[in-house]
């Protein structure tokens, strides 16, 4: 016989999920085939029906030469060859065992002559995309979605075009090699107005690769705003903190589905230059003002479904953290919390919608039995789409220290007052059903856009542990719209940042309205990353603007466990 070329590969797939085993492999005579076989068939039945499949392309003719016609018998007659299968150690399989066990990874096909070596379940991706906007100087994270690889073990090579010599037109096809080499790359201001292609080469970790895929971005580098407001921000968080410390992040980032609106461009942020209203520019700048305050905790609200999928997920993925997503119903944005992998693990979820925990859970049966004496605002409250996520978090290095790490959105018309403190106590019950009776005694974080300015009677309830009913905000829009009830909930939070002159800032208003509050008997502050001046916030007028992305500012701290 002939010496062996270099061994063709037969792509096997076999997933528990699924009844068939494909099989990939390319015949000698170049067609290539591809079969489904189950998988608990006896491997002898897939062998005799590779044998008649492969002289079935034997038997066609003009696809041959003149001698492998004449090695073949007559015309049209086609020789069925030999199948075998040999595992890794040479030994042949027999012919009963089962497919799924027979096709192991490194096992050897032999048709006739032809070696395979069989590929199981090699990695592969499914999806590789760039960003639609690049800027220099802010980080481009691909989106890598990979079957049998994980895009931490991926091999990435980065290109960017080729300058046209002597200024002539448009760049060629020719793509010069970077020295980048990772995951996520930041172009410089040498490649502005040059298109980026990446290379990707899917891996497990355990030394597999599968075939790469390239793609191009749809457009060249752009120039990037210069100085951001988080910039001098980024100062105080290059280093994660260490294992005894929690780096805390809360951000409403303004959903594409309110930014884009023609009231948003015309009597909302007027002053906004609108290509930075634009959600490809702004998820540039949010990413990199995001990676850098490298945060433990991300809390984050008006998250928009695709944002998260697409954009924030992946970047926030290769930069260590892991996202959970709440999508409020009937609407487009919900609330996103990440949590740092190395740091923490998820041990359980406890999202609810509050209108829907409201009237179906009895925890807060007594609650909706008060709020029913009151049927215009009751009608209001269930209305509302507002959520809350809850997150149990156990630390990876020490499983004793456990998280309750709460997020949520609540209702923010400025009369809402009464509304807000239904909301609150809805989820005040609910945190404390999680912390208290599932978890004993762990420590709360409480983050979110409240709407409440400190003044408030929401912001004096979750601080104070009460509200009496006579507080004024039971008649925020009114007596006829009003209710009186007393509630009281049994945590002792603090605001972790204080009450800062504003956290929105916006034409017509600024206030502050977002929080983090922690759990005063289990946690402490340990450092708060100031906001940005005054002077930066008013740089372009008000928020969001070419250097900000949100109309509301992030709010920062280090806390460590007492």
């Amino acid at each position: 016989g002939r010496p062996p070329a270099a061994m063709e590969r037969a792509v096997v797939r076999c997933v528990p999920s699924e009844p068939k085993l494909s099989l990939r492999f390319v015949l000698p005579d170049g067609s290539a085939r591809h079969m489904q076989r189950d998988q608990a068939e006896p491997l002898g039945r897939a062998l005799a029906r590779i044998a008649t499949n492969a002289a079935k392309g034997h038997g066609k003719a003009g696809k041959k030469s003149k001698k492998a016609r004449a090695e073949g018998g007559a015309e049209g007659e086609a020789a069925v060859p030999a199948v075998r299968l040999f595992s890794r150690d040479g030994a042949a399989v027999a012919e009963e065992v089962p497919n799924a066990a027979a096709w192991e990874d490194g096992a050897v096909l032999h048709i006739g002559d032809a070696r395979y070596r069989v590929e199981r379940n090699p990695p592969a991706l499914t999806e590789l995309r760039l960003p639609r906007s690049l800027l220099a100087g802010f980080p481009v994270c691909p989106k890598v979605s990979a079957e049998f690889a994980t895009p931490q073990h991926c091999l990435f090579r980065w290109f960017r075009e080729q300058r046209p010599a002597g200024g002539g037109d448009a760049a060629g096809e020719a793509w010069v090699e970077t020295a980048a080499a990772e995951r996520v790359f930041t172009p410089s201001n040498a490649l502005v107005g040059l298109r980026l292609k990446l290379r990707c080469t899917p891996g497990d970790g355990e030394q597999r690769y599968g075939p790469a895929r390239e793609v191009e971005s749809s457009g060249p580098v752009e120039a990037g705003p210069g100085a951001c407001t988080f910039d001098a921000r980024h100062l105080y968080t290059k280093k994660v903190c260490g294992h005894g410390s929690v780096r805390a992040v809360s951000y409403n980032i303004l959903a594409d589905t309110y930014a884009q609106t023609e009231f948003s461009r015309t009597v909302l942020y007027p002053y906004c230059a609108p290509y930075a209203l634009e959600i490809d520019y702004r998820q540039n700048l949010l990413k990199k003002e995001l990676a850098g305050y490298s945060a433990d905790l991300i809390c984050l609200q008006e998250v928009d479904k695709s944002v998260f999928v697409d954009s924030l997920a992946p970047a926030l993925d290769a930069f260590g953290l892991e996202g959970l997503f709440r999508i409020k119903e009937k609407q487009h944005e919900g609330l996103a919390t990440f949590y740092r992998r190395d740091k923490f693990s998820l041990l359980s979820q406890h999202d609810i919608a509050f209108s829907e925990a409201l009237l179906s859970e009895p925890l807060h049966k007594e609650l909706c039995e008060q709020l029913a004496k009151y049927p215009l605002v009751q009608e209001k409250v269930l209305q509302r789409s507002s959520v809350l996520q809850v997150s149990v978090l156990q630390s990876t290095t020490d499983p004793s220290k456990k998280l309750c790490v709460a997020n949520t959105h609540l209702y923010w018309h400025p009369k809402g007052g009464n509304i807000r403190l239904i909301q609150i106590a809805v989820a005040m019950s609910h945190i404390k059903h999680v912390a208290c009776d599932l978890y004993p005694n762990i420590p709360v974080i409480f983050c979110g856009d409240f709407n409440s300015t400190p003044s408030s009677g929401t912001y004096s309830f979750i601080s104070s542990g009460g509200i009496a009913e006579d507080h004024e905000d039971w008649v925020s829009n009114g007596e006829e719209e009003g209710c009186s009830m007393s509630l009281s909930h049994p945590f002792k939070l603090l605001s972790a940042c204080g009450e800062p002159a504003y956290t929105n800032y916006v034409g017509g208003f600024h206030g502050c309205l977002d929080y983090i509050f922690i759990d005063k008997n289990a946690l402490e502050v340990e450092q708060v990353i100031p906001l940005p001046s005054h002077e930066e916030i008013t740089t372009h007028q008000a928020l969001p603007s070419v250097s900000h992305p949100s109309d509301h500012i992030a709010l920062i701290c280090d806390l460590k466990w007492k």
